[in-house]
């Protein structure tokens, strides 16, 4: 039997676990990718073990809904933040370890979380797309109405072209402008298909549009189909540093798994 605990950030949700005791079977692509199912399982975009370390807070573990351990998740880090303070690791503020290095982060009110990403040192300019690193490969493509992207197939067609055959795939953002600012909708390398939110996306949204000068701010509001979400930034050179993805993390439900 192992306790499990359910929470989302702006619809993006997880399956945690506590696994200071390590004791989840780690490498088990099946089990992961049945507890992640929808239909036979507890359903969720991904799943992620929080882990002791001897240097940090403690270790963020995370896991794609097809069951491979994968690259960096902001909402996901968003909300195992919120996790370790359900289970009295930290308090308010912490500095914990991912798969793509150290990230500070502070709770605001009960849920509302404000998470460090990893700088950015490259950022691929073309003519109708931005490529650039967040912790996760995003292409970020402009379109005219997000809400009329078909974003699963064109989502995968990006995905598994030969753009980033190299890379192993990349996630891909659809970016429009509306009448109350920038909408994003994101295909998941991994989940292989639109989630509500992506943080990383996100992330690599609000930057792609201050580097393309589609807007001068660097505090930028992003609107998904799972909510809002909050990216901040500095640019120092050719760099973008103090980068830091904002929104709520919210405890669903908790159970057994037997």
């Amino acid at each position: 039997m192992m306790n499990f605990y359910k929470y989302q950030g702006t619809g993006n949700d997880f399956v945690m676990i506590d696994n200071r005791e390590g004791t989840f079977p780690k490498d088990n692509e099946k089990l992961i990718a049945h507890l992640c199912d929808r239909r036979f399982g507890i359903g969720a975009d991904g799943l992620i073990l929080l882990e002791n370390d001897s240097q940090y807070d403690f270790r963020m573990v995370y896991y794609n809904s097809d069951g491979r351990q994968s690259t960096m998740c902001g909402n996901g880090g968003r909300c195992v933040v919120a996790f370790a303070k359900q289970l009295g690791v930290i308090e308010r503020e912490t500095l914990f370890i991912a798969i793509d290095g150290e990230h500070r982060a502070t709770i605001e009110g009960d849920n509302y979380v404000h998470l460090q990403m990893k700088n950015v040192t490259s950022v691929e300019e073309h003519p109708d797309y931005v490529f650039l690193n967040t912790g996760s490969p995003h292409h970020v493509q402009w379109v005219d109405d997000v809400e009329t992207v078909d974003v699963k197939p064109e989502g995968a067609v990006i995905r598994y072209g030969t753009l980033y055959a190299d890379k192993g795939g990349s996630n891909v953002n659809f970016v429009s402008k509306g009448e109350n600012g920038f909408k994003v909708r994101t295909y998941e390398r991994g989940v292989e298909d639109e989630t509500y939110s992506c943080g990383t996306g996100v992330t690599a949204v609000a930057i792609a549009l201050y580097h393309t000068k589609q807007t001068k701010a660097q505090t930028i509001t992003l609107h998904t189909r799972g909510g809002d979400l909050q990216v901040s930034f500095d640019r120092v050179a050719e760099e973008y540093k103090n980068i830091y993805l904002s929104g709520s993390a919210q405890f669903v439900f908790e159970g057994v798994i037997k």
